[in-house]
């Protein structure tokens, strides 16, 4: 999947992105949510939200409104999936990054003995930012030079 023909900022790249993702494991994957979850959206507001995150995205990108890593960010707030919310959002972000010449995300701690922390900081910081708080995501999030 090429992000430099495809338009990754829309609804179909981000379903066809987690059906490749997870196709072999869930039937469902690349299918939007019709449960709740304790973090993310309401699931009756998934489709108008993302519809609007990503127009707003193409807005901010054309004014340079946020920068790349703020945006990045927003990117991951919605969770419409059943599952594989994390794995497919941190990618969107790290895919939105490569393809508009950023440098690439580090999320959390590279030390996997460290991993079960950085996991319950990064959940608070999703939880924080549904709430529309972007300090601790913003934070928690930390830029590395491409290789």
């Amino acid at each position: 999947m090429s992000t430099s023909k495809r338009n990754i900022l829309s609804e179909s790249f981000i379903k066809a992105l987690h059906k490749k993702m997870f196709g072999d494991v869930w039937v469902w994957a690349g299918k939007f949510r019709t449960t709740e979850k304790n973090i993310g959206i309401k699931a009756y507001k998934i489709q108008e939200s993302l519809k609007v995150l990503l127009n707003d995205v193409n807005y901010w990108i054309l004014n340079n409104t946020f920068s790349k890593k703020e945006i990045a960010h927003r990117l991951v707030q919605i969770h419409p999936f059943p599952n594989g919310n994390g794995r497919t959002s941190r990618l969107m972000a790290d895919l939105f990054m490569q393809k508009f010449g950023a440098t690439k995300l580090c999320w959390g701690t590279p030390n996997l003995t460290e991993i079960s922390e950085a996991r319950k900081h990064y959940i608070l910081a999703l939880r924080e930012a549904d709430n529309g708080d972007y300090q601790k995501l913003l934070n928690f999030i930390t830029i590395v030079s491409k290789k």
